[in-house]
């Protein structure tokens, strides 16, 4: 395949990431997927169906599977825009449709590959930024309800800002007041279930990101809002409809994800040792291990260059080596590099540091 379509193979030391594919998919999800390609379905069935089934597993009311996290909070904002209406279905940005506002804390308005605001307004939201870059309190999500809002939207991701924000059960807490629904974005967590079990009414997870499951996202939620969800499939979710295969591929992989979870931060760490060993004997930079900047457990390498210039370097050389090494490059401008070995075996760890070694040596 790499030799019939001319790619490269890559390293993926970047994380589960959307520009790299995002996560390896087990035997058991290529089965459920093979499974899916190979029959046919009456697909509201079968959408309906695994909901029930997955919304059992997880605790929740009812559960919608769309095609990605993104799709997700469109869904959502869409959903709770319409209210069930079938004249929002077909007309979803009209200016007869006036309660729109849909309030995010400042600091959570990031760019992930796409901006928050642009999924929100796809969906027909009108963003309404609440605190400010580096604050938001309850009382700052309170100052800008109005009789237009819609709903709360919290996004729990290392992009947003960590400091000084208001907690998701203090988000809950405020949106409830006011009688609106929070829309929780987790698309990278690992916890199936907290969310929901803090009071949010619609929680949004990609599927193949902690997962591991295909390309895919899953809204659980209160069920009222769960079926105004469903019902944008009729709407502006068919342009992000998501295929037989995936749907039980991604039902497969909550059931394995539920059974074994994912790697543990002290499984990591230990991977990690050996791997920091060998990079702290490359003249120029220093290894060490650190914890994922939004709390979640897990265990990164993080390699700082001297001068720092290098790290940007170093990290546009990596991609253009075979294999291609992609590593995380928030911080590259201060001379670091990150590495996330989730999806890193240690043959390719050896890989890596042979890489780093090289465009080292030749400088």
């Amino acid at each position: 395949m790499y030799e019939k379509y001319n790619l490269r193979k890559v390293i993926n030391a970047s994380g589960k990431m959307t520009i790299l594919g995002v996560s390896r998919v087990s035997e058991s999800v290529k089965q459920a997927q093979k499974f899916g390609g190979d029959n046919f379905f009456v697909m509201e069935e079968l959408v309906a169906h695994l909901g029930s089934y997955l919304a059992e597993k997880l605790a929740v009311e009812d559960v919608q599977i769309v095609s990605s996290a993104s799709a997700g909070i469109a869904q959502s904002v869409a959903g709770l825009i319409g209210r069930g209406s079938m004249y929002h279905v077909y007309h979803p940005y009209s200016d007869k449709i006036t309660k729109r506002e849909i309030i995010l804390p400042k600091g959570h308005n990031v760019d992930y590959g796409t901006p928050v605001e642009v999924m929100v307004q796809q969906g027909g939201g009108q963003v309404v930024e609440a605190g400010y870059a580096n604050m938001c309190s309850k009382d700052h999500i309170r100052a800008m309800i109005t009789e237009n809002t819609c709903a709360v939207l919290y996004i729990k991701s290392h992009h947003c800002v960590q400091k000084s924000m208001l907690s998701v059960q203090e988000a809950v807490e405020v949106a409830h007041e006011a009688n609106l629904p929070l829309i929780v974005d987790a698309a990278a967590e690992e916890d199936l279930y907290k969310y929901s079990k803090m009071g949010a009414d619609l929680v949004i997870y990609s599927g193949a990101k902690a997962i591991e499951g295909p390309s895919s996202g899953l809204v659980i939620g209160k069920k009222k809002y769960i079926n105004w969800v469903r019902l944008q499939s009729k709407g502006i979710g068919r342009a992000m409809k998501i295929g037989k295969d995936n749907l039980l591929g991604l039902a497969q992989a909550v059931e394995d994800y539920l059974e074994n979870g994912s790697e543990s931060g002290a499984s990591m760490q230990q991977r990690l040792e050996p791997f920091i060993a060998q990079l702290n004997e490359i003249d120029g930079l220093t290894a060490s291990v650190v914890q994922d900047g939004a709390g979640r457990d897990i265990y990164r390498a993080k390699v700082l260059f001297t001068p720092t210039s290098l790290a940007k370097e170093v990290a546009e050389k990596m991609k253009h080596q075979n294999p291609a090494i992609y590593t995380r490059e928030y911080q590259k401008n201060n001379g670091i590099l990150e590495f996330d070995i989730r999806a890193v075996n240690a043959d390719e760890m050896q890989e890596i540091v042979a890489g780093i070694k090289e465009i080292m040596e030749a400088k």
